[in-house]
């Protein structure tokens, strides 16, 4: 039996090329979130919710900038445990923007309170509000992503 499925490595098509107006949105948007965060904290969120998301584009995308921003590869490489990494490799913030990053992209049960009030106590409203940007955006870009099974490496 032949396999005439299409390879999950081929692009099924240009999302900026195709959508250009919703692209630029997005990418404003995307700035938007980022304004003023950590760049550590920002791709420690993303490649979280891109590890959850399956979104082979943007994990391989923001491993990258985050070792740009001078991430270190420990913390990288224990992102999918890092409830379980040693305490100090994870301050308290990055904790409580991770368990919320987690929560929203699994937003089937809602954002618990437990979770929500954490990094409401560890990020003044304004930060907290574009941490949750940062959340909503990166799941958006996911979704495009994989959708249309943009081809890693090519950022």
């Amino acid at each position: 039996m032949t396999n005439t499925a299409t390879p999950r490595s081929t692009a099924r098509l240009d999302f900026a090329r195709t959508a250009p107006k919703v692209f630029r949105a997005m990418i404003a948007l995307d700035a938007a979130a980022r304004e003023s965060l950590d760049p550590a904290l920002v791709e420690l969120v993303q490649v979280r919710s891109s590890q959850l998301n399956g979104c082979a584009y943007c994990l391989d995308m923001h491993v990258k900038d985050a070792r740009k921003a001078g991430e270190s590869d420990e913390r990288i490489y224990l992102l999918p445990v890092w409830r379980e990494a040693p305490e100090g490799v994870y301050s308290p913030r990055e904790r409580a923007a991770l368990a919320l990053a987690e929560q929203i992209t699994r937003i089937g049960d809602g954002v618990d309170d437990a979770v929500y009030e954490r990094a409401a106590e560890l990020f003044p409203e304004p930060e907290l509000a574009r941490l949750i940007s940062l959340c909503f955006t990166i799941n958006a870009w996911n979704r495009i992503n994989v959708a249309t099974r943009k081809t890693p490496g090519t950022a």
